[in-house]
């Protein structure tokens, strides 16, 4: 039996995807140790959404060489795709396993291994079979996840690939075009951990918001949610990123019938400045995105909205940075991820001129952070005294205090004190004060 390790970078749809992989090789027999162990394989299933994420990359990869420099080193994912010599000249890296390819990593292994004990000469693609060109295919990579670690919650991957190509982003290149799972897959698939006791699904994706454009089916997307929303054992299910653009009247009404979709929307914004958003290539206003927030506002009473905002992207000026300042005040959002600009080789955004020195990107990025924590506190603030359901997660000891740590269907985070088990329960209570370190008291009436 050999040993494995595996470390995960990067989105949500890698994290199923190594759920996946790991699920595999437990099956054909491989030992599954942690990644700081001494072990005969370390996968890393890698990032390369920006420069830093490509190093971190590269330091996982040589982290476990160094652990054990007999073993065998595989680079997966999308650093490894973008160009595949990051992979195949790097002296850490045994095998390369691109995107599309990773629902083949037994097959794959066994060769690998096979080929190196009996002394062939083997090259890190077996030539060229584990990269594949991702610019013309149509297929999805089947992958079937049949129970999960944290039986509370299950990401669940429905799509792969973008379409939109926005001029700071390498992805469409990684994942290549839109490509949209079987719907039969993703109920039998959240059928079968349902069953096995998962609550939760969030549904993930590298844009989820286009699932079946491919294939002409424009209402897609919402006739998947209504049969998940049916699925016995299922309670929730959480949206992961979306276009705002997709937020309308008709889809937000046909919502509004399923009860089990939780009231959190995570809208993708990347700047509240129109000039910038032009330059960033997105395909929407920032009007179209506040028409979008008030639909959701309207519906939903409870409704909590979260967003990722790029600060320091080429040419932005204190006056279009300062209209993000306002934008964001005028949403209200619940959170807000911030990010400063990182310049990543192979996209529009990195040729541009004005970039932004690193420096005042930094700052930018901690003065919204800033904003964005107060933002964050008025909307917990407006919270209190609610009367919610809570799914509890784990076990948790604050000061002295036991009790579990759970979340609300528009994703707070509570902490409830009680003796009993609560892990995987649904609960209905009442929020009572803000414990601070963005956690709510919480109490079962």
């Amino acid at each position: 039996m050999k040993s494995v390790a595996l470390h995960n970078l990067g989105c949500k749809v890698n994290a199923y995807e190594i759920d996946v992989m790991q699920q595999l090789l437990q099956e054909n027999g491989y030992e599954i140790v942690a990644f700081d162990k001494k072990a005969d394989i370390y996968i890393v299933n890698t990032c390369t959404v920006t420069n830093i994420a490509d190093r971190k990359s590269r330091q996982m990869l040589h982290k476990a060489k160094k652990q054990n420099p007999k073993g065998i080193v595989v680079a997966t994912g999308c650093y490894v795709q973008v160009e595949e010599e990051h992979g195949t000249q790097d002296v850490a890296v045994d095998l390369v396993i691109g995107n599309n390819k990773k629902n083949e990593i037994i097959q794959i292994l066994n060769e690998f291994i096979q080929q190196r004990e009996s002394q062939e000469c083997v090259s890190k693609t077996l030539d060229e079979a584990t990269i594949i060109d991702l610019e013309n295919e149509q297929a999805f990579e089947s992958m079937f996840l049949k129970s999960v670690n944290d039986h509370t919650r299950a990401y669940i991957k429905i799509q792969d690939g973008c379409n939109q190509f926005c001029s700071y982003c390498i992805i469409p290149y990684a994942r290549g075009r839109v490509r949209s799972r079987n719907e039969e897959e993703i109920i039998d698939e959240i059928t079968r951990i349902a069953e096995n006791g998962c609550k939760e699904v969030v549904l993930t994706g590298i844009h989820i918001a286009s699932y079946g454009v491919e294939r002409n089916q424009e209402d897609a997307f919402i006739k998947l949610l209504q049969r998940i929303n049916i699925i016995d054992g299922i309670e929730r299910i959480r949206l992961g990123s979306l276009e705002p653009r997709l937020i309308t009247d008709a889809f937000v009404s046909e919502l509004l019938a399923l009860k089990k979709v939780c009231h959190h929307f995570h809208l993708s914004l990347q700047s509240g400045c129109d000039e910038v958003l032009v330059r960033m290539n997105r395909k929407y206003s920032t009007g179209d995105f506040l028409k979008s927030v008030k639909i959701l506002k309207k519906a939903f009473a409870d409704v909590a909205i979260t967003t990722d905002i790029i600060v320091g992207f080429p040419g932005e000026s204190a006056q279009e940075f300062e209209k993000t300042l306002e934008f964001v005040e005028s949403v209200e959002f619940a959170n807000i991820h911030v990010f400063p600009y990182s310049k990543r080789k192979g996209t529009v955004a990195a040729t541009m001129k004005q970039q932004v020195p690193p420096e005042i990107a930094k700052e930018r990025s901690l003065i919204l952070s800033q904003k964005a924590e107060r933002l964050t506190d008025r909307f917990m603030e407006r919270q209190m005294g609610q009367k919610v359901d809570v799914l509890f997660e784990e076990f948790h000891e604050r000061s002295g205090v036991k009790g579990y740590i759970g979340y609300t269907g528009n994703y707070l985070k509570v902490f409830c004190e009680t003796s009993e088990n609560l892990e995987n329960c649904i609960c209905s209570g009442k929020i009572n004060k803000n414990l601070g370190d963005g956690l709510l008291n919480f109490s079962i009436k």
